[in-house]
C-alpha cells in the first residue's frame, strides 16, 4: 500500500473507572482504561506499535509504556492542556496512515480529586510564575480569572447574558441525567447556576468543571487491522490544530479561540461543513468554551453563541446540534486533561453504544458524522477531530 494512503480507524475505546476512586494511582486508572480498550477492539496487546500518553511521570511516555508493558517504536507526548489529545489523535492518525505505526494506544489516568482530599497536592489554580506568565501570576491572574476575562468580553461586545451562559451547564446536567456513569445527575435550573458562590465573576461553581479521577484510552489501527476487530470502525476523517498564545496580553481577541483555526483545518481535511455533523463533543472547563467554541467551530455566528445555546439546541433530547452528550466536564466527569474522554463519547455515539443517552441523525438512524475540539491553557491551544462510520 503506498505510504500516506491508508485509512486510520478507531477500534477500541474505553473509561477507568471514575468520579470518586480513592484507592487507585494515576498509573492503576491508566492501565485500566488500556486494558478495557483493547479488550474493546478485541485485539491483541502485541499488535500495539505506537504509545501516546501526557501529563504523568518525568518521561510521561516512557514510564506509561513501562507500565503497561509496551515497548513501542513511536512515542508522542506533546503536551498543550487538554487538548493534547485531539493534537496526538492527529499525530497518530499521520503516523498509521504514513506507515510509522500500525496500532497506537492513547492513554491517560488521573486522580485529581483524590489527591486533593487526601492532601497530596492543593486545588491550586496556577500553573507557577515562571516564563511568560511572571508577568500575571503574581498578581492573581489565575486559570479560571482567564477564562472569566474573555467571558466578560464576549458579554460587553455581544451582549451576551450570564444567563445564556448558565444555559450551557443547565443542559450539560440535563444530558448526564443520561448517563449512569456521570458524576453528577440531578437537574439544575438558571437560578441554581446564578444563585451558587461566586468563583470569578461572572462565574458561579456551576459555570465551571467539576474535578473528579479517571482515565480513559482510545486505540487507533490502520485500515487492515479492522477485520481482526470485533467493533464497527470509526474513520478519522480530518484533523487540525493551533496554539495561539501563553501570556494574556498576546492574545489579540478574548471572542475568539484556537478552534476557529483547528475547525477549519479539521473540517476542510475531511471534506464537511459543520452543517453535516450530528453532534459535538467540546472542551467545557467553563460555560464560555462551550459557547465560543461552537461560534468559532462554525455552528453559528460570532456573536450569536449565547442566543444558539438558549434554545436547548445541545440537548441529546430534542436538541438540534447535541453537544457532551455524557455529561461533559461539567456534571460527567473532569479529571485534568480531559480531551481524551471526548473521543470516547464521540465513538460510543457513533457506534450506537450509548444507551439512553444515544442520539439519532436527522434521518432516524445512527448518527454518521461528530467533531471532537479539545481546548489546552486559557484557550491556548486547540485540537479537533472529524470522526465518521461506514
Amino acid at each position: 500500500m503506498k505510504p500516506g494512503s491508508r485509512k486510520v480507524a478507531v477500534v477500541g475505546v474505553a473509561l477507568s473507572d471514575c468520579g470518586r476512586v480513592p484507592d487507585a494511582t494515576p498509573y492503576t486508572l491508566h492501565a485500566q482504561a488500556a486494558r478495557r480498550a483493547l479488550a474493546d477492539a478485541g485485539l491483541d496487546r502485541a499488535r500495539v506499535d505506537g504509545l501516546a500518553s501526557a501529563g504523568l511521570g518525568t518521561l510521561a511516555p516512557v514510564e506509561v509504556a513501562e507500565y503497561l508493558g509496551l515497548r513501542p517504536t513511536w512515542v508522542d507526548s506533546t503536551s498543550v492542556g487538554g487538548s493534547a489529545w485531539e493534537v496526538m489523535a492527529a499525530h497518530a492518525a499521520d503516523a498509521i496512515a504514513a506507515g510509522h505505526a500500525n496500532a497506537v494506544l492513547l492513554v491517560y489516568g488521573s486522580t485529581a480529586r483524590a489527591d486533593v482530599k487526601a492532601g497530596r497536592r492543593t486545588g491550586n489554580l496556577s500553573f507557577g510564575a515562571r516564563g511568560p506568565l511572571q508577568f500575571e501570576v503574581p498578581y492573581g491572574h489565575t486559570l479560571i480569572a482567564k477564562y472569566a476575562m474573555a467571558a466578560r468580553r464576549h458579554m460587553i461586545e455581544y451582549g451576551t447574558t450570564v444567563e445564556q451562559l448558565a444555559q450551557v451547564a443547565v443542559q450539560a446536567r440535563a444530558n448526564a441525567a443520561l448517563n449512569p456513569e456521570a458524576m453528577y445527575r440531578d437537574p439544575v435550573t438558571v437560578d441554581d447556576v446564578l444563585s451558587g458562590p461566586m468563583i470569578a465573576d461572572p462565574f458561579t461553581k456551576l459555570h465551571c468543571c467539576l474535578r473528579s479521577d479517571g482515565g480513559a484510552a482510545v486505540l487507533l489501527a490502520a485500515e487492515e487491522f479492522v477485520r481482526d476487530c470485533r467493533t464497527s470502525p470509526v474513520w478519522i476523517l480530518g484533523t487540525g490544530e493551533h496554539v495561539s498564545h501563553a501570556a494574556m496580553s498576546e492574545w489579540p481577541d478574548f471572542t475568539r479561540s484556537p478552534a476557529a483555526v483547528s475547525g477549519r483545518l479539521a473540517f476542510a481535511r475531511a471534506g464537511v461543513t459543520p452543517a453535516d455533523i450530528d453532534f459535538a463533543q467540546l472542551y467545557d472547563a467553563f460555560t464560555y468554551m462551550t459557547l465560543v467554541t461552537l461560534e468559532d467551530l462554525g455552528f453559528c455566528a460570532k456573536g450569536e453563541g449565547g442566543a444558539f445555546v438558549e434554545k436547548g439546541r445541545l440537548l441529546v433530547r430534542g436538541g438540534q446540534l447535541p453537544v457532551n452528550t455524557d455529561g461533559g466536564g461539567l456534571s460527567a466527569q473532569h479529571p485534568g486533561m480531559r480531551g481524551l474522554f471526548l473521543l470516547v463519547e464521540a465513538v460510543r455515539q457513533l457506534r450506537g453504544e450509548a444507551g439512553r443517552r444515544q442520539i439519532r441523525a436527522r434521518d432516524g438512524g445512527l448518527p454518521r458524522l461528530g467533531v471532537a475540539s479539545g481546548t489546552g491553557g486559557w484557550f491556548c491551544s486547540s485540537g479537533t477531530v472529524v470522526l465518521g462510520r461506514d
